[in-house]
Order: structure tokens, then sequence, then C-alpha cells
């Protein structure tokens, strides 16, 4: 899995177009949540002491090939102005005018960012002609996306193609690195824990992680697909019935290769999708059949708990119920500050567990908390990710 890096380029006096993931949330045209520009900041330090003219590009929201006001990339360029403590000059369109004069204006050590890719329908394409015209501002390309890594767009593999000179920022940098010593040399014992509403979108994970790791523990809906399969009773519970035969599989295969998977044994259950139902603590394989479960229980979430206590390696991706109502994060939050208490080395895999572990101000106490989401399940499926690969080419 290795590739360039910062220290395999020389910058000095080159214009090093870097592929961001800038793709922040936004509430009346303020930033409401900074975490992704702050995981930037490293990588453009780096190339601006360098002495490097560093132009950014990003995508934010889904504007579907259209310009919309509301996702212009100007609150962006502000507020990266006030954390870099220089003037980041803002280009009002991607490849037009705007942005080749300010390209063509910058000096050694000052940034510029382009406009949303995504207001142009051929980055999503992939479209030569649209790689063709971003390539032309780049002396060095330099991918710090970790984020849209598993995006076969222009930005990411388009541009790569058609510049000699390339490398990985340090956040994609670490990403790779880190998840990739998940999969080749984990310290045992190597504990799993996987939650989430579906078992569909962790199959591919769990097949690949099948040869690697000693304990899965399962939370969250998905654990209900998988009880329902050893013959449980879950009520009104969310159940993929597609799932079932592919959750027997799992489990003969687990045990064919000396693998446990832990299920939840109690549930916090509710007649109501709602964040103020009454909760009842009942048995996973016996929840009544007017409720739902929206939590692993107390008993389930300290056995899991002493299962992360013992690992050398955990891999955490998905909650254990319905963190976002208060009521129903117990189960994530006991297994997030097991997690933190580890002491082995500790690996969140992006999404709604980064959310989680933000919420619960545990983040800092874990190795690495990916920024991937869906490039981090993907990585994780043993999938090699198309930004990933454009700059090895």
């Amino acid at each position: 899995m290795n590739v360039p890096t910062l220290n395999d380029v020389d910058v000095q006096g080159k214009r090093v177009l870097v592929r961001v993931d800038a793709n922040v949330p936004l509430a009346d045209g303020e930033i409401t949540d900074e975490l992704r520009l702050e995981g930037l900041l490293p990588t453009v330090n780096q190339l601006r002491n360098a002495g490097a003219k560093v132009i950014l590009m990003s995508h934010l929201g889904r504007p579907d090939g259209k310009v919309v006001d509301e996702l212009r990339l100007a609150p962006v360029a502000a507020r990266l102005s006030e954390l870099l403590e220089t003037d980041v000059k803002y280009a009002t369109d991607t490849i037009g005018e705007s942005a080749k004069q300010i390209v063509n204006d910058l000096e050694n050590g000052q940034v510029a960012l382009l406009e949303n890719l995504r207001f142009d329908d051929r980055e999503k394409k992939n479209d030569p002609e649209f790689a063709k015209a971003l390539a032309e501002f780049a002396d060095v390309y330099v991918d710090d996306a970790f984020g849209a890594a598993h995006r076969a767009h222009a930005s990411v593999v388009g541009v790569p193609a058609l510049v000699d000179e390339k490398a990985a920022g340090l956040l994609m940098a670490r990403e790779v690195e880190t998840l990739g010593q998940l999969l080749d040399e984990p310290k045992k014992p190597f504990v799993a824990i996987l939650g989430g509403a579906k078992v569909s979108d962790k199959i591919a994970v769990i097949e690949n992680l099948l040869p690697r790791v000693d304990e899965i523990l399962i939370g969250g809906a998905m654990a209900y697909t998988f009880i329902k399969a050893i013959g449980g009773n879950v009520g009104n519970s969310r159940v993929e019935d597609d799932m079932i035969d592919t959750c027997i599989d799992i489990i003969k295969k687990a045990e064919s290769q000396g693998v446990t998977i832990h299920l939840p044994s109690d549930n916090r259950t509710v007649t109501d999708f709602d964040a103020d139902a009454e909760i009842e603590i009942e048995s996973s394989r016996e929840i009544s059949a007017d409720r739902e479960g929206l939590d692993i229980g107390p008993v389930s979430a300290d056995a899991f708990a002493r299962l992360i206590a013992k690992a050398g390696t955990v891999l955490w991706n998905g909650p254990m119920g319905v963190f976002e109502f208060d009521r129903f994060a117990e189960g994530t939050k006991v297994v997030a500050q097991a997690v933190a208490d580890c002491d082995g080395f500790t690996v969140i895999g992006g999404g709604d567990s980064a959310a989680a572990v933000r919420k619960f101000g545990l983040a800092d106490k874990i190795d690495h908390v990916s920024t991937g989401g869906g490039a981090s399940l993907e990585f994780l499926e043993g999938k090699d990710l198309p930004g990933v690969a454009a700059l090895r080419a």
C-alpha cells in the first residue's frame, strides 16, 4: 500500500495542485464543523514552508453539476485564511478566467482555493478535458482527500494521470499507512466492533476481516438480522430478511476460522421510534412483538467493554444504537469509552463512529480517527481505492 509522500517531491517554487476534503457542513453560510479544515492544515503548511505555490481544490455538497450559491467555497476560503494566518485567494470559478488569473499571480508560499469542483458535471464523470484543464495548474499534484479516494473523479484520478510528480499529503499518507497496518500486521488480539443500520453495508468488511481478527462485536440495527438468523425473536426491530442466509454463512465461516462473533444479550427497546419513548430492557432474543431495539443494553455494553479492554488492536466502525438520541446513546458511549481506555492500538473507521467519539469528547484518546467514511469502508473491504492507485501509477 506504499504511496509517494511529500518527502518524495521537490515543491520549491512550483505550483502544487492539492486535492483536499473541504466538504464541511454549512448553515446560513457559516461552517458548523471545522474538523476537515483542521485536517488539511498540516499538509498546506508544510507545502508553504517548502516554498510551494499552493492551489487547493475540493467539492462541497451535491450541486449536481450546477452553480449553487449556497455551496460556494467562499466561507471555506475565509476560514482557511484565518486558520493559516495568510490570505487564501479565492477563485470564483474552477478552470475559468478567475482561477487562471489567481494561479498565475501566486507567489511562493501563497495559497489559492478554486471554486467547488462539482459545479462542473465533468468532475464526477472524470472528463478528460476537465482533468486536463485542472492539470494545467499543476507542476506537482498532491492528494490529501482520503474521504474522496474511493471516487474515480477527475480531480482524484484524471489529474494525477497527467502530472509526472505526485504524492500523498500527510493526512492521506497516514490513512493509508494506518488502515494498511490493520489489515497487514495487527497486534493480537484484534477486536473489530461493527455497528450501524445494515448488514449489507458491512458484509464485505466482515469477510475481509475474518482471516485477521480474533473477535467481532456486533451492535446497532445490523445485530438484529444476525439474532434473527440464529432463531431469536427481535420484535419490530429493523431486520434485512434477505441477509438472513448470509448471516448464517458468516457465523459458520467465523467458527471455522476460530473467530468469535459476539451479539448483544440485551437491548433498550421502545414501542415508537421517538427520542422520548418509554424504554424497557429486554433480552435480545426475546424482544416483545410490538417493540424495537434502539440501543444495546447495559449487560451487553459491559461485556463488550471487557473484551475491548484486552485487545491489542481495536477497529470500530458503526454505532451501537441511535446515539443521536441522548437516551439511546449509552451503549455507544460505553463502547467509545472502552476504546478510549484501551491500551492497544485503536482506530475509528470514520462516519458515525467518528461523530460519536467527538460527541463524547474522546477523539483525542483514540490513536487514529479516520476521515474516510465510505473510503475507509472500501479500504477495509480490501479494495484498491482509485485515488490511492492513481498516486502509484
